[in-house]
C-alpha cells in the first residue's frame, strides 16, 4: 500500500517561461521574486521571469539576498517585506538556498509562528503559492515540500516539511545552468545522486518511487563520468531533469542517515551540502551492503558500475581531496546526526558509532 502525490506543474524546455507566463498569473496578483545576489541575473532567468510578469502585467518586488544555507531570520526579513507590501505569491530562482528560502517565506507571510513551530506545525493560515525556477541540477526542490534552514537553536540544517509548500508550478530550462562554475556542477549533480539513492534505500521506497530513483540513477550513470569537462548542454538536460526526477522521489520517502550526517559537515565546516553527501556515499553503500546487496548492485549497475569500488573511485575523481577531519569533530557531529528525524528512514538504522566509522572513513582522519 502506498500513496503518490505531485501538486507540482512540471513545465520543462527551452524558453518554457516565456511559453508559458500565464502560468504566473494564476498564482496571484503580485510577485515577489525570492534570489540570490548574482547568479539569476547573469544567467538569465531573473530577466525571463521578470519579462514574463510584464507581459502578463503583474507587479513584482525583488528580493536577491539569499545566500547559501538560509537562516531562519533571513527568511523571516524577507517575510516581513512580503506582508509589509502586501505579496500574495512568491518565485524563487536559484539553487536550492534561494528556492528553500522562498518555500518558507511562503509559510511565514502568512503565519505568525516563532521558531520551532515553524517547523512543527500547526500553522493558522494557508501559505502562499510558489512557483520555482531551479538555475542548479541538484536539489530538486521545486517538486518537493521541504524548505531546509540553518538552525542556530539546534547547530544543524532543520526541515519544514508540509504538503502545502510545495511549489504550484516549476519551470525547467537547462540553459540557466550553462555559466555555473565546474564545482557547482558537480556538488550539485552529486547531490541529485544522493537524493535518488537515499530513496532507493529509504525504508519508505516503493516500486513506484523506485521508478522515478532508478531513472535518475541512470541519467546520472551516464552524465557523471563526463563531469570534469565542460558539459553540454545536452548533458545539463539531463542533469536537470535527473535532478527533478530525484525530488520527487524524496519528496515521497525523505533522505536518510547521509543527509542527516551530511548537515553537521555544512554548517560546522561550510561543505557544500551536496559535496558533504558524496563524500559520506561510498561508506554508505559498505554499511548497507551485507543486509541489502541486491539493492546496492541494483544501483551500480544502473550507475554503470560493477563495484562499490568503482563507485568510490568516481566520487574521488568528482570530488578530489577530501577535508581533514579530528576525533572532537566526529564525536560532535555522529551525536547529533543520531538524534536526526531523517536517520529513522535508514534500512539499517545506524548507532552513534557506526556513524562515526563513516566519518571517519569517509574523510581524511586526524588522530
Amino acid at each position: 500500500m502506498f500513496t503518490f502525490s505531485l501538486p507540482a506543474k512540471i513545465i520543462s524546455g527551452e524558453n518554457c517561461i516565456a511559453e508559458h507566463s500565464k502560468e504566473l498569473s494564476t498564482l496571484g496578483k503580485k510577485a515577489f521574486i525570492v534570489t540570490g545576489k548574482n547568479s539569476a541575473k547573469i544567467n538569465g532567468s531573473l530577466r525571463d521571469i521578470e519579462k514574463a510578469l510584464e507581459q502578463e502585467h503583474i507587479p513584482y518586488l525583488l528580493f536577491d539576498q539569499v545566500t547559501s544555507n538560509p537562516t531562519i531570520d533571513l527568511a523571516r526579513k524577507a517575510a516581513q517585506i512580503a506582508r509589509d507590501q502586501h505579496i500574495d505569491f512568491i518565485i524563487g530562482i536559484g539553487g536550492g538556498s534561494p528556492l528553500d528560502c522562498a518555500k518558507a517565506i511562503a509559510v511565514l507571510a502568512t503565519n505568525e509562528v516563532d521558531d520551532h513551530q515553524l517547523f512543527s506545525g500547526p500553522y493558522s493560515q494557508p501559505f502562499l503559492p510558489v512557483a520555482a525556477v531551479p538555475t542548479t541540477a541538484g536539489t530538486g526542490s521545486e517538486v518537493t515540500q521541504y524548505s531546509i534552514l540553518s538552525n542556530k537553536h539546534l547547530e544543524t540544517k532543520t526541515s519544514i516539511a508540509n504538503p502545502g509548500i510545495f511549489p504550484k508550478v516549476a519551470f525547467l530550462d537547462a540553459r540557466y545552468t550553462l555559466k555555473l562554475p565546474n564545482h557547482v556542477t558537480i556538488h550539485t549533480a552529486v547531490d541529485a545522486l544522493s537524493h535518488a539513492m537515499e530513496g532507493y534505500l529509504s525504508v519508505q521506497a516503493t516500486d513506484f518511487s523506485n521508478i522515478f530513483a532508478e531513472k535518475s540513477l541512470a541519467l546520472l550513470g551516464e552524465c557523471l563520468p563526463l563531469l570534469n569537462e565542460e558539459p553540454t548542454l545536452a548533458i545539463r538536460e539531463k542533469l536537470l531533469h535527473a535532478s527533478m526526477l530525484a525530488g520527487i522521489v524524496i519528496a515521497h520517502t525523505g533522505t536518510t542517515a547521509v543527509h542527516s550526517i551530511g548537515y553537521s559537515l555544512t554548517y560546522f565546516r561550510d561543505i557544500d551540502h551536496g559535496r558533504a553527501n558524496g563524500l559520506l556515499l561510498a561508506e554508505y553503500l559498505h554499511f548497507l551492503n551485507g543486509a541489502y546487496s541486491n539493492k546496492i548492485q541494483a544501483i551500480l549497475r544502473t550507475l554503470q558500475l560493477k563495484t562499490i569500488k568503482e563507485f568510490s573511485s568516481l566520487m574521488d575523481q568528482l570530488l578530489g581531496e577530501k577535508e581533514e577531519i579530528a576525533l572532537s569533530e566526529i564525536t560532535r557531529y555522529s551525536n547529533k546526526a543520531a538524534q536526526a528525524a531523517n536517520i529513522q528512514n535508514t534500512l539499517i538504522r545506524p548507532t552513534e558509532q557506526d556513524i562515526a566509522n563513516m566519518l571517519k572513513h569517509s574523510l581524511t582522519f586526524i588522530s
